[in-house]
């Protein structure tokens, strides 16, 4: 029943029902996908558990004053000195931006610095439903105000705010990743079909998977309670265009390959289906469950991140084993225009690339694998210089912003961390002995007395060190210290700083449970589907070898050719998660079509018409994802390129030397102990290893 229900796409008629119910599913789903930005969660304290310790402080503070604000820290700046005209315009445009929709209270200041050539103004701006779009807005409205009859005065609007006005304009470009991505598979796609037409068919479906799936991602962020940012969105774009045009290259070359063998196209799809579905399905599930498997994260950011990829694939493997096989039989063969696939054609085979290759692996094939996996291993070792332990505020874009450069003004002139302070609430009858130990604490300046209210005090303190700095991260600590030895104070720490810290270390927490667990399921799951406990270790173990290389070759570009100042701290964990069960995605296409060829041929023969018959599809496909995710360089923030440079390449070393030198001189040295414990172990090898039988194996084949 399963294998006639893969078969409904190539119906006569159920074609056409097919292109008609993805019709009638994307005309709602194009508008609800375009509301994906107004569900997303995008400040630091939204990707927090409720139990983390600046997350408490901000529910305590909304007893003293609103929580729900963003500090704006204007900045104005005369290398001459500033004037009396010149902080008489701060104070109009003080007055100004209080009437400006979206800023609570009065601005604090204009302040003028100590040496007399900055003045500083201090303005709650309101975290709407809008997120960071509306914040951008208010900025923009104050940006008007200050930059207006400004007379050579500088004018920068820095801070949190000034930051998340900055993201927004950074984060308007995913609209633009998304048509980069297309253009970057339909060259690819151009390459390997040979065909101008039949790109367009993978990018439609491609594109049908991608908006559906925001739609449903939309529809889950509103009502059950998903959390998502706008991470998730450029994660979603890059990993639906990659992994569905994935399924897309497997059908297709199946698909064209039985349309040698049958007259009728509706036939040749049927059988198409049933024998690469399998294999397409088994992929994406890996995929999807180890996605899933993020649920398990502590950080609200990451624990979103994972169902919403999930459903990217599962909508993108729906697409492609529904929609694209209706489109190809539509179309008809002359969609391969001008290499039209003809009946009772020969198959195209030989002495191909991924031939030669397998014949020269055979020859010595312990020797490739060990001098391989030493190769992997030494570039792996390059992952102790990774600083995964936050990226600064001023360093998280690639280009210089108006906030990035008010802090640099504001540095040199005032306290890095005024107008950001750290947040400490008490007990009131503890309030004062909190106040001295928080006095005390290097790094911290300008510590208020203690506000009142009920039961609970307010102390506010300054950071001299810019704001998520290392610095600042360790005076926090050292501050959290000092406030927590105060018996019976009941003392908690927060402020956005505080937040990062919390960040950090839940980061950490996360990595140590959820990478296990992503490889214990993806282990359970290979094992299902090969039969087998010995293939699934080696798997995993040449995934996990190729995933510290990328994060190992990662490190040395991030530190020594970009000039990184460091990297998320949720960057490994996501990083792992994808290339692990994106590399097991391209291990389980080989290892399935070994493992077919296994039972007629015997192991050795197996493994080298396995890599022969799907060398240049997977290829492909490794092109593929790797040049959609790179596309996310396109970016203007540092966490997109790391992201997109770390995928991109680590897909390359798995396609292009994990899966096709390392797992296959592998295969060929353990032999049909692969298999064990399965029959398939027990089938002593009744042939010479050797090559392919190429009169039998298209160049395309894919099972």
């Amino acid at each position: 029943m399963l294998r006639k229900a893969l078969t409904i796409p190539s119906g006569r008629r159920a074609k056409w029902f097919v292109l008609a119910i993805w019709l009638a599913v994307l005309v709602p789903a194009l508008m609800l996908a375009g509301r994906l930005g107004d569900v997303q969660k995008n400040d630091n304290a939204a990707w927090l558990p409720g139990n983390a310790e600046s997350t408490q402080v901000l529910d305590q503070v909304r007893e003293f004053q609103s929580a729900d604000t963003l500090p704006a820290i204007v900045i104005y700046d005369r290398p001459a000195g500033v004037t009396d005209a010149d902080l008489a315009k701060a104070r109009a445009d003080a007055a100004a931006f209080a009437g400006i929709d979206g800023v609570v209270g009065q601005p604090q200041g204009p302040t003028r610095s100590q040496d007399g050539k900055a003045i500083q103004t201090v303005v709650q701006v309101r975290q709407s439903a809008g997120g960071w779009s509306a914040i951008g807005e208010v900025v923009s409205a104050m940006s008007d105000v200050g930059e207006k009859d400004a007379d050579g005065l500088g004018f920068h609007v820095t801070g949190p705010a000034g930051y998340a006005a900055d993201s927004s304009d950074a984060f308007s470009g995913i609209g633009a990743l998304g048509m980069i991505s297309a253009v970057v598979v339909v060259v690819i796609l151009l390459f390997t079909y040979r065909s101008p037409v039949l790109p367009l068919l993978p990018l439609m479906a491609a594109g049908g998977a991608l908006v559906t799936a925001e739609a449903l991602i939309y529809l889950l962020a509103k009502h059950a309670g998903l959390t998502i940012n706008a991470q998730t969105s450029f994660v979603l774009t890059v990993l639906v265009f990659g992994a569905a045009t994935d399924y897309a290259l497997l059908l297709t070359s199946r698909y064209r390959e039985e349309l040698l063998r049958h007259e009728d196209r509706h036939e040749a799809m049927a059988v198409a289906l049933r024998r690469s579905s399998p294999a397409i399905i088994a992929s994406a599930a890996t995929v999807a469950v180890g996605l899933l498997v993020l649920m398990l994260a502590t950080l609200n950011s990451t624990k979103g991140l994972g169902p919403a990829s999930a459903i990217g694939i599962v909508v993108g493997l729906l697409a492609m084993v529904t929609l694209m096989p209706a489109l190809l039989v539509i179309f008809g063969r002359w969609i391969f225009w001008p290499r039209r696939p003809v009946h009772g054609a020969p198959a195209r085979g030989g002495q191909g690339i991924w031939t030669r290759i397998g014949t020269a692996i055979a020859r010595r094939p312990r020797t490739v694998w060990i001098a391989t996996a030493l190769v992997l291993g030494a570039m792996a070792f390059a992952v102790t210089g990774l600083k995964a332990d936050g990226i600064p505020s001023k360093d998280q874009f690639t280009n210089s912003t108006q906030a990035v450069t008010g802090e640099e003004i504001q540095a040199r002139h005032f306290p890095a961390g005024s107008g950001d302070p750290v947040y400490v609430v008490a007990r009131a009858d503890s309030a004062e002995q909190v106040r001295a130990a928080l006095a005390g604490v290097p790094g911290l300046t300008g510590v208020t007395p203690p506000v009142v209210k009920n039961d609970s005090a307010l102390i506010l303190g300054t950071l001299e060190a810019a704001p998520n700095s290392d610095a600042a991260v360790r005076t926090v600590e050292a501050a959290r210290t000092a406030i927590h030895a105060v018996d019976g104070a009941d003392a908690r720490l927060g402020g956005s700083t505080a937040i990062t810290l919390d960040i950090q270390e839940s980061a950490a927490r996360d990595s140590t449970v959820v990478m296990p667990v992503v490889l214990l399921v993806v282990f359970l799951i290979l094992a299902l589907l090969l039969r087998a406990i010995v293939a699934p270790l080696l798997l995993i173990a040449t995934v996990v070898l190729s995933f510290g290389a990328a994060l190992g070759v990662s490190a040395l570009m991030f530190n020594h050719v970009f000039g990184f100042a460091g990297a998320d701290a949720a960057f490994p964990l996501q990083t792992f998660v994808f290339l692990v069960a994106l590399g097991i995605d391209y291990n389980i296409f080989l290892v399935t079509r070994v493992r077919e060829e296994s039972l007629r041929h015997g192991t050795h023969r197996g493994a080298l018409i396995g890599l022969s018959a799907t060398g240049g599809v997977i290829t492909s496909a490794g092109l593929v994802l790797a040049g959609t995710f790179a596309a996310l360089v396109s970016l203007p923030l540092v966490l997109a390129a790391q992201i997109g440079f770390t995928v991109a390449f680590g897909v390359l070393l798995d396609t292009l030397i994990v899966r096709s030198v390392l797992v296959t001189a592998l295969t060929l040295d353990v032999g049909r102990w692969m298999w064990w414990p399965s029959k398939l172990f027990k089938r002593h090898d009744d042939a010479t290893p050797g090559a392919p039988d190429h009169d039998r194996e298209p160049a395309l084949a894919t099972r």
